[in-house]
């Protein structure tokens, strides 16, 4: 992910403060504490894998780029690169498969025709459904966090959404079906009832917190809503992609979520909150080499990853379809930039027309 320089408060040939450190390694910072608590709930082959993600990605930019007499390590694009596919793996995944995604990410995806700036696609996520696609067992090496460790099973919040029977709560489906709710969770629940009267469901604490099986950069909801909020309050990124795709992705599963063969039945929150939805909404999609120029052009682009994310996910042979759908609608992204063009400041809309 590159992020955008364009700044009001700046004449255009003036550097905002933020590009100072560089943009990628701004958002870097804001998804590190999200992959920090990935490795401390899921232990040492969490930090490992995530260690194997970045090296092998500037691994493979020095790589291409030394030989042709420039470094490109110190933009940050590879690191960040390496850090979302880390982020997106199982914590017993085997090595190999992070190693492989994060090397055909940079050296096909993001080289493929000059490197930052001339993506065809986001490289984080055309890697990590790369791997999917060739190496789909190993990438369904769930294993369940410390505080469940005397879980008996490790079923993630997508695999319990997909096998949801006629009539039960995703919550309660999730407590008896491999994810217990921990400590803190059954405290604050019961003290929300108990003091404020609101019907918590059980579980939802363990779900925003990060307390539960999942990939290791997804799982803590309130840590990647901070990085994400530092993101747009800087105007690093754009508020406009993550608000439609989350907007469009819940609205979906409202209505179509539901068990089978019922309308209007779904559980949004749950399914907001379950896989990689947040994280390739605000880190991921908003990628401005790889998502529209206008504002109605991203606002389009990010409805049609919302409702395909839905679809692969409900519909799909996987239970988790947010990578195939953004790499799906990035291919899309000239036609809308040539459908709705932005108009040129100081012009008029009939000669912008």
């Amino acid at each position: 992910m590159a992020a955008e320089i364009t700044d009001g408060r700046f004449p255009p040939h003036l550097r905002p403060p933020e590009a100072g450190i560089g943009l990628p390694w701004a958002a870097t910072f804001c998804l590190l504490p999200a992959a920090a608590w990935g490795a401390v709930a899921f232990g040492m082959p969490a930090l490992i894998v995530l260690a194997i993600s970045v090296g092998a990605s500037c691994i493979a930019e020095l790589a291409l780029t030394v030989p042709r007499g420039r470094c490109t390590l110190g933009d940050g694009t590879a690191f960040l690169t390496g850090l979302l596919i880390g982020c997106s793996m199982p914590p017993a995944v085997a090595l190999y498969v992070p190693a492989a995604a994060s090397a055909f990410a940079i050296l096909v995806v993001k080289h493929t025709f000059g490197g930052a700036g001339r993506n065809w696609m986001n490289p984080a996520m055309a890697g990590r459904t790369f791997a999917l696609l060739c190496w789909p067992v190993p990438q369904a090496a769930w294993t369940a966090p410390f505080s469940h460790a005397d879980a008996v099973g490790s079923a993630t919040p997508l695999a319990v959404l997909r096998g949801l029977p006629l009539g039960a709560s995703p919550w309660a489906a999730a407590a008896s079906g491999g994810m217990p709710v921990s400590v803190v969770d059954a405290g604050v629940t019961a003290w929300v009832r108990r003091c404020l009267g609101i019907r918590l469901p059980d579980g939802i604490v363990d779900l925003l917190l990060g307390w539960r099986p999942g990939a290791i950069g997804e799982v803590s909801m309130v840590l990647l809503a901070a990085g994400a909020a530092v993101l747009i309050y800087r105007r690093i990124i754009r508020w406009e992609i993550p608000a439609a795709f989350l907007a469009t992705f819940a609205l979906l599963s409202w209505i179509l979520g539901g068990p089978a063969g019922t309308l209007f039945r779904g559980a949004p929150l749950y399914a907001v909150a379950s896989g990689g939805i947040v994280l390739c909404a605000f880190f991921s999609a908003t990628d401005p080499v790889t998502s529209p120029m206008s504002r109605s052009g991203r606002v389009l682009f990010a409805v049609g990853v919302g409702g395909l994310s839905f679809l692969l996910r409900r519909y799909g042979s996987t239970t988790e379809g947010t990578g195939a759908a953004l790499i799906l609608m990035n291919c899309l992204v000239p036609l809308l930039d040539r459908w709705i063009r932005p108009q040129p400041f100081g012009s008029s809309r009939r000669n912008a027309a």
